[in-house]
């Protein structure tokens, strides 16, 4: 796209971090500035959105009815307050929502919103914020293929996305990739914490920690085998790494870590339920 024309207009309801780490990739891959806008409570907050050419306002009314396509950032306790007010400009149902608040369903969404309308569930995740995030989607059925592209092209501006046709698989999203930097924060706290037990100075356990973490992901990622198979090729038989993944299965890492993402999977489908209400 080479026009400004060509560019839907976009509404951010909610300046959070998300919706700020999505505008900013957005405008980093060329997306005009007064093609988006953003729609908080109080303006001084987006000051500095307005400074990037941001069209701003503190009523959600009227960053719907300029938009094409309306990015729905608010918290999940929020989404109903702040959806209800807007079923008269939503009515014409040829937008298109990209809800971002996890858990909560686009049947409560749409019904929220009056009904009939075009809803992009979206889980993100934190990396977002440095332009690595990953990111599942589901669509319901009235959008458009153009509209998928769209959400897409939306939501790739801060990494990969990855499409389910199931709703209910986003909760296993949630558990692998919405929660899952978390559990990598997690691991990387205990290598430290372990590094400076044998002695390593805490700059340098976190440093080397970090390293590997980044070379460890960047591996796989590029890798043409799979994650299995890399731990292999590093795991001689009878050497240093053999003894410390010896350690980790005989303490059941594997079944940990599947323990751990079913709750979190549980939790999911428990919050849906309660905030959806």
């Amino acid at each position: 796209m080479t026009h400004s024309a060509t560019y839907p207009t976009l509404a951010f309801i909610g300046a959070g971090n998300m919706a700020r780490a999505i505008i900013g990739g957005l405008l980093k891959n060329g997306y005009p500035a007064n093609r988006i806008w953003t729609s908080e409570p109080s303006l001084d907050r987006m000051s500095d959105l307005q400074a990037q050419g941001l069209q701003t306002t503190s009523d959600n009314t009227i960053a719907v009815q300029q938009a094409d396509i309306i990015v729905l950032a608010v918290k999940p306790q929020l989404l109903k307050e702040v959806l209800l007010p807007l079923q008269n400009s939503a009515r014409t149902g040829d937008k298109l929502f990209i809800s971002v608040a996890a858990g909560i369903t686009s049947e409560s969404i749409n019904g929220w919103l009056g009904g009939h309308q075009a809803i992009v569930r979206c889980m993100p995740n934190t990396p977002a914020l440095v332009s690595m995030g990953a990111s599942g989607l589901c669509a319901n059925d009235k959008v458009t293929d153009e509209q998928k592209n769209q959400a897409d092209s939306v939501l790739a501006a801060v990494g990969i996305t990855a499409w389910v046709e199931d709703e209910s698989l986003l909760h296993a999203i949630t558990a692998v990739s919405g929660s899952g930097p978390a559990y990598y924060f997690l691991f990387m706290e205990a290598m430290i914490a372990a590094g400076i037990k044998q002695g390593l100075p805490r700059e340098i356990a976190t440093q080397l920690t970090l390293q590997t973490a980044r070379g460890a992901a960047e591996m796989a990622a590029t890798s043409d085998v799979d994650p299995a198979e890399l731990r292999r090729r590093v795991t001689s038989p009878k050497g240093t790494t053999e003894q410390a993944i010896v350690s980790f299965q005989a303490n059941h890492l594997e079944s940990i870590v599947d323990t751990a993402m079913n709750a979190c999977a549980n939790r999911s489908e428990e919050l849906a339920k309660l905030l959806g209400e």
